[in-house]
């Protein structure tokens, strides 16, 4: 490939990375590991010929899919030897993401964890046809299916989602009012003032990747969520804070300890209680809110 050539290969990838990023990441729930895609994509970019391209766009999402379910397949092992629950890595997103309801909700910690209990190819299908309205023959190029198999695939893997997604949508607005009456909480250290914002079911999973102190099981119920999180703020040395942000397009704390990121704690609200608490503590999972991710469908 001449010079010309690769500067317009180059230009291309750049006008679409960040739709690459997310189509990456949606099927990943890893930024590291999206990057890595990403890297092996423009690899393969660059040795094509672009006369031979009709939809540049097309073709980029088609080479993502195809190493994303690639590196998917390889990842189970991983995930399978990891301590303690695993959760997606955490973004720190600007208020575009969370603007897109749609963008927002298949970024959300809660559906990005629903997408773990498909398989590789029902996750690909999912989020390229759910995410990214991308057509059955374009799928079908990029998982190595039918297209037959491609919609039949498609439809097990939304009913699926469907039995397992959140049962009620909440705005961000009323989420906010939520998790500002938690952290306020937080700040108490009450029991009581906990359980005021807790729903009695409520599910609190922790990431500490085997590094951090995080439970190696989920935590349910309302009362033994409170004592959890009491438990390990009492012992946490240094002063603890927690800040509202955006994580993935929606709201969510960010805890720091001495000035430093500790934490990212993402939420899922039902009847204007918290249903589900998500707390990262892996170091490793924490690069990322430093400085905002771009995410786009488009």
């Amino acid at each position: 490939m001449g010079d010309g050539a690769t500067n317009r290969a180059t230009e291309l990838f750049v006008i679409h990375r960040n739709l690459l990023f997310t189509v990456a990441y949606e099927m990943l729930g890893s930024a590291a590991d999206a990057e890595d895609v990403l890297q092996e994509c423009w690899l393969r970019w660059v040795k094509v010929d672009l006369e031979r391209v009709r939809d540049e766009r097309a073709y980029l999402v088609r080479i993502t899919s195809r190493q994303s379910l690639n590196r998917l397949r390889t990842m189970r092992r991983r995930k399978e030897d990891y301590v303690g629950p695993w959760l997606p890595e955490p973004l720190l997103t600007a208020p575009d993401v969370a603007e897109d309801d749609g963008l927002a909700e298949t970024v959300s910690m809660a559906l990005m964890l629903v997408l773990e209990t498909l398989s590789p190819t029902e996750r690909a299908v999912f989020v390229l046809r759910e995410a990214f309205d991308v057509g059955y023959d374009e799928i079908a190029a990029a998982v190595g299916k039918s297209p037959a198999a491609v919609r039949q695939i498609a439809h097990r893997a939304r009913r699926h989602v469907d039995a397992r997604r959140p049962r009620v949508t909440v705005g961000a607005r009323e989420t906010r009012l939520v998790l500002e009456a938690f952290r306020r909480a937080l700040a108490t250290g009450e029991l009581q003032d906990l359980l005021d914002v807790l729903a009695p079911e409520v599910v609190l999973l922790s990431d500490g990747g085997g590094v951090r102190e995080a439970a190696r099981r989920p935590v349910a119920g309302a009362d033994k969520v409170a004592r959890f999180i009491l438990g390990s703020a009492d012992r946490t040395e240094g002063v603890l804070s927690a800040d509202p942000t955006l994580v993935n397009g929606n709201p969510a704390l960010v805890l720091r300890l001495d000035g430093g990121i500790d934490g990212v704690m993402a939420i899922r609200v039902e009847g204007a209680r918290i249903a589900g608490l998500y707390y990262v503590r892996n170091p490793e999972k924490l690069r990322r809110m430093e400085s905002e991710t771009p995410l786009t469908r488009r």
